[in-house]
């Protein structure tokens, strides 16, 4: 038979209040349970600190070294300077008008090939086969002015004879005589006068002339028409300086890139050294060329100063077009089959020890040590590190040998940018040479924009 819990005098009986008489049985249920309780609160804080231990442990202890390698291999290497440049034609002459008036006629357009002397516009001749008209009737003017001051000349020389006859003998006045050779002379000037002016006269008619075949505009080179700004009926005018009408190229078959060069590359750049450059037009497409000229005069665009290297080039089947950006690329030294590494080898320090730890926490903050390769050298892979000076062309890349770091003494030649050439070494083909250790290289970045971000 179960017990009832309600009989149970200590389960039965009200919670004690203050000032109350606490039962001895009531008093022995109650230890049991405040007991479990204290228990369970010390069981808690026992699991938290075990947990707190741990993550402690854990995040302090020291991380595992890894490098990242990449094999030392022979492959073509070459050294390049890169520009930008403009194509254009080598010769391109702008022809213009040197008079002023409406164009008449046309007989060119866009892409029209043209021979020297070819007739390509024509300005309307009206007002100047007019100032033609009258400046010849001008020079007519002069001619007859000039011979009847030559006619009037010689009559006045024949009174100054007659003149002098009769003084000489005492039958005319003596200022009679001297008179008539006054005039004689005075018509002797009057002649020159009348030559000058019939000279006058005559350029005038020269100059119209001359503007009226101006009228006629033609190619003073065989070439391409590539461009044309002017249309029938349209006014020129030529009183300031010669409007352009036409654009002509000379011979688009041969063409020219002019580069702008950066004075710090300026000086690997030779006359004869080939050039390869790509159009945006044709982007699979590699063109060749040659420096035919590097020109003195420098260009300063926003305090950068460049200098323009001229570059022949082909052009047989016309697929280059004036003014066409290129991007272009100089060799100015090559190797077919050389020892190469990467450039991410030459900015590499390992990390060592404690340094290696704290690397992890702040790369950037990392102090570096002494002399590279020493155990406990507080050395940080971050790119830039400060290294040793060392002869130019000497270097010092890490090997990975039995699983260590080992430093190798290397000199170095050629550059691509991505890959360097080794000259000389104790490094061959396929060593596993060292570019990062625990990816501290590509984490730094990473790290900075927290930083900063925080």
């Amino acid at each position: 038979m179960e017990a009832n819990p309600l009989s149970d005098p200590v389960l039965s009986s009200p919670d004690p209040r203050p000032g109350d008489d606490l039962p001895e049985d009531w008093l022995a249920a109650s230890r049991p349970a405040r007991s479990r309780r204290l228990l369970g609160w010390l069981a808690g804080v026992l699991v938290v600190a075990i947990g707190a231990g741990a993550w402690y442990v854990r995040s302090h202890r020291p991380h595992p070294v890894v490098f990242s390698t990449t094999p030392a291999f022979r492959g073509p290497i070459a050294s390049k300077v890169t520009a930008s440049g403009t194509l254009s034609a080598l010769v391109t002459v702008q022809v213009g008008s040197q008079v002023s008036g409406r164009i008449s006629h046309l007989f060119v357009d866009y892409n029209s090939p043209v021979h020297r002397g070819e007739i390509l516009a024509t300005i309307d001749p009206q007002l100047f086969q007019a100032a033609l008209e009258q400046a010849r009737a001008s020079f007519q003017v002069a001619e007859a002015n000039l011979a009847k001051d030559t006619i009037a000349a010689r009559d006045l020389d024949r009174q100054a004879y007659r003149a002098q006859a009769l003084a000489v003998q005492k039958l005319g006045a003596e200022a009679d005589a001297q008179t008539a050779l006054a005039n004689a002379a005075e018509a002797q000037a009057q002649i020159l006068a009348a030559k000058a002016a019939v000279q006058q006269a005559r350029a005038n008619l020269d100059q119209v002339r001359v503007n009226l075949a101006y009228c006629t505009i033609t190619s003073p080179i065989d070439g391409t028409v590539i461009s044309r700004n002017v249309d029938v009926g349209q006014t020129v005018a030529a009183s300031l300086q010669a409007p352009t009408l036409f654009e002509i190229a000379k011979d688009l078959r041969r063409m020219q890139v002019d580069t702008s060069v950066a004075e710090a590359d300026v000086g690997r750049l030779k006359v004869g050294m080939p050039a390869q450059f790509t159009v945006d037009a044709y982007p699979d497409q590699t063109f060749t060329g040659k420096i035919r000229q590097i020109r003195n005069a420098p260009q300063t665009i926003q305090n950068v100063v460049t200098y323009d290297a001229v570059i022949d080039v082909a052009n047989p089947g016309l697929e280059l077009k004036p003014g066409m950006t290129a991007d272009v690329t100089f060799i100015d030294a090559q190797r077919p089959h050389a020892l190469l590494i990467p450039n991410t080898a030459l900015r590499f320090h390992p990390v060592f020890a404690a340094a290696r730890d704290r690397a992890h926490q702040d790369a950037s903050d990392t102090t570096p040590g002494s002399a590279p390769g020493a155990e406990g050298a507080g050395m940080a892979s971050s790119q830039g590190t400060v290294s040793p000076q060392l002869p130019h062309g000497v270097r010092i890349v890490w090997k990975l040998v039995e699983g260590k770091p080992r430093p190798v003494k290397i000199h170095v030649g050629i550059t691509d940018g991505m890959d360097t050439e080794v000259v000389s070494g104790h490094i061959q083909a396929g060593d596993p040479i060292i570019t990062d250790q625990n990816g501290t290289l590509a984490g730094q970045a990473r790290r900075r924009k927290v930083r900063m971000f925080l």
